[in-house]
């Protein structure tokens, strides 16, 4: 089994990165908030953990081995529990990925139906069902340390991230939490400490 695999990244579809390893070039499909990190990465080395999977219909006899990458082993793991959700599979894991891990696990430890139905593909019932599955397991990945996050994907910084923890102690679910200090920064908050930034918060009327 394919665990890793590194090479340039010559080309990106919209499903798939490819890999070029020695002589030989590699194709791997690649979620969709993955593919986003890779953009800025087109001619360099990069690195992705692989899980494996067999595409097509066997009573054809047209089945093709294929790979799926991520950035972290952290991803990786997350994406498998997904996957083992009855009805989700790799093809509709693969489409409803579209947001950072910590973002979907969060809502789904939170058990926000709503939220996780705006991810492609994902209805009201499949979001039922993956919260009654996965939500007693989201914790380590909704609090992914700054380690664990991608390279290509900006860390917050440790006053971002007390500002969301002090969010949801005043009540908010770590999904809003995040969002509302995401916005804040997007709308030009300068808060340099935890008390500051929550000031700036309130003063532009998004908690």
């Amino acid at each position: 089994m394919i665990t890793k695999i590194t090479g340039r990244l010559t080309e990106l579809s919209e499903t798939a990165a490819y890999l070029e390893c020695g002589y030989v070039e590699h194709e791997v499909y690649v979620p969709d908030f993955v593919r986003r990190q890779l953009g800025p990465k087109r001619g360099e080395e990069v690195t992705l953990r692989t899980i494996e999977f067999i595409e097509g219909n066997p009573q054809k006899g047209r089945l093709t081995p294929r790979l799926i990458g991520f950035l972290t082993p952290v991803e990786r793991e997350f994406f498998e529990l997904v996957c083992s959700v009855d009805g989700v599979g790799v093809k509709k894991a693969l489409r409803a990925m579209v947001r950072p891990v910590r973002e979907v696990a969060a809502a789904i430890e939170e058990q926000d139906v709503k939220e996780i139905t705006t991810l492609p593909g994902i209805g009201a019932a499949m979001a039922e069902r993956i919260v009654a599955k996965l939500r007693r397991k989201m914790t380590r990945f909704a609090l992914m340390p700054e380690r664990d996050l991608p390279d290509g994907e900006s860390p917050k910084t440790d006053v971002e991230r007390e500002t969301v923890e002090a969010l949801v102690a005043l009540g908010h679910s770590q999904v809003e939490a995040r969002k509302k200090v995401e916005a804040a920064r997007e709308a030009g908050a300068k808060g340099r400490t935890v008390e500051t930034l929550l000031t700036e918060i309130y003063r532009l009327g998004r908690a």
